[in-house]
């Protein structure tokens, strides 16, 4: 098969690269899935050349080997991304021996970097053919800086060649809300406020800031998690069904979810969120510091490790439905997962039934992917009348685990083939910072600070009080 396709990466000696990108390429290659691409350019600043270059990712990747024939497509080049001289040779590159019928730039850089990189590749001349550009987030870390970028990304290429990129829109489960909510009947009567008592959505890590202390004391834990994979998972969620499954028109219903979520401001911010911040503590009975002895960085003392929120979608489905959301850093745990809890029957017709037990779908994104309604049925057994047992319906498929493939690998594939469904817009991006923003801004109103919990435990105690304020609990 004919060959078309050149990817560049900048960044190509970075983090991502090398643990996730190229052990995503690697394995498509070997499922026959990467005929198409021609070349694999890795852009770096270090002395590197092709060979040193493949020997190091060989490395990288569990299971391959020097022999391995996906090496023979890596090559290697210096440049430094701020420098448009280095760009004429990668034009050079690009160009010998005659230009691929299509060029993808992966931009695995610093988001301060897009802007310049999109510049130069339009001033060295490369983008000549169909291109398209790949963008890391986080797009900005505000509002302000996330325009800027759009508009120097958007002065060079056209929206259709812009794939903003999250990873968890490339988890199975989480492409599988579009199936279970609007290819099943059974759901969509009952997806709104008349039926859905809350919705959580919880992303726990057991992991420190890993080497990441200088962006994280800068960053916290909304502007990292909540800003793109909490509230694209939302949308997916809370979103209107959609007039088709081509991508704008997905994307469409996304914008007026984050559009219609209830802003919090300097009145309703200590009522409706919680900073924390980890201390020291143990992670599977191991003995932990907290964040700024780990991060070595004392000036970060208002960095949040953990926030909780409790949103709403201000529209006419989900009116009075509280959407409890909450991500940290050293949990108990590590787990992302999606619980929506139905309404309580006002009566029951069975003596054991204490209505404890409402209906709830928990959708398990990591580690595991899974779906699970959780119900009751009549317990076995020749007991007088009937007691009530709780039980759980799995609705996942039965996977083949030759069809089980990383989140990566299935968003490589989009951009290839031109699909963005599962990429974000610009206005989408911009939609949630603003929301993000106006956070940000009330706990400067209110001088908003972190409390401090144990690592090891799922947060501070107040995260606990903002659902049982409304006399609900997190699913734990």
């Amino acid at each position: 098969m004919k060959q078309t396709i050149d990817l560049v990466i900048f960044g190509g000696t970075g983090d991502l690269a090398q643990r996730k990108l190229l052990p995503s390429l690697w394995r498509l290659y070997n499922a026959g899935q990467l005929d198409k691409v021609r070349r694999i350019i890795a852009l770096g600043r270090s002395a590197n050349d092709s060979q040193a270059y493949r020997t190091r990712i060989c490395e990288q990747i569990s299971g391959a080997s020097e022999s391995d024939r996906f090496l023979e497509k890596l090559e290697y080049l210096g440049l430094d991304a701020t420098q448009t001289a280095d760009f004429e040779a990668l034009a050079t590159l690009l160009n010998t021996p005659a230009p691929a019928e299509q060029t993808v730039f992966y931009l695995a850089t610093a988001p301060a970097l897009y802007g310049a990189i999109c510049e130069n590749l339009r001033g060295s001349g490369v983008l000549a053919n169909n291109a398209r550009v790949v963008l890391e987030k986080p797009i900005g870390n505000d509002l302000a800086s996330c325009q800027e970028i759009n508009q120097r990304v958007l002065a060079v290429f056209s929206e259709r060649d812009v794939f903003r990129i999250d990873h968890y829109l490339g988890k199975e489960t989480v492409q599988n809300l579009l199936a279970l909510r609007f290819g099943n009947s059974l759901f969509d009567p009952v997806w709104n406020s008349h039926h859905v008592d809350n919705i959580q959505i919880t992303v726990a890590e057991s992991i420190g800031v890993e080497g990441r202390g200088d962006f994280y004391a800068q960053t916290g834990a909304l502007r990292d998690m909540v800003q793109n994979h909490i509230l694209q998972v939302l949308c997916l969620v809370a979103m209107e069904p959609p007039a088709s499954l081509e991508a704008d028109t997905i994307r469409d219903e996304k914008l007026k979810v984050l559009r219609a979520l209830t802003p919090i401001t300097a009145d309703n911010a200590k009522k409706n969120t919680v900073r924390g911040q980890y201390d020291d503590g143990a992670i599977n009975g191991q003995p932990v510091r907290g964040f700024l002895e780990e991060g070595g960085f004392a000036e970060a003392t208002n960095t949040e490790t953990f926030v909780a929120l409790r949103a709403g979608v201000h529209n006419w489905r989900w009116i009075n439905v509280p959407i409890y959301l909450r991500t940290g850093k050293r949990l108990a745990e590590r787990y992302s997962e999606i619980v929506v809890e139905f309404k309580k029957h006002p009566f029951s017709l069975f003596a054991d039934d204490q209505n404890h037990t409402p209906n709830k779908l928990v959708i398990n994104i990591q580690p595991e992917e899974s779906i699970t309604l959780h119900t009751v049925i009549k317990k076995p057994g020749l007991s007088r009348g009937i007691k009530l047992e709780p039980v759980e319906l799995t609705l996942t498929a039965d996977a083949d685990k030759k069809q089980h493939y990383e989140a990566y690998e299935r968003l490589l594939l989009d951009v290839f083939a031109g699909d963005q469904t599962l990429f974000m817009r610009g206005d989408e991006v911009e939609a949630a910072w603003r929301w993000i923003d106006g956070i940000i801004q009330a706990w400067q109103d209110v001088d908003l600070g972190v409390k401090t919990y144990p690592a090891g435990t799922m947060g501070p105690a107040a995260a606990q009080a903002l659902t049982e304020r409304d006399g609900r609990s997190w699913y734990d």
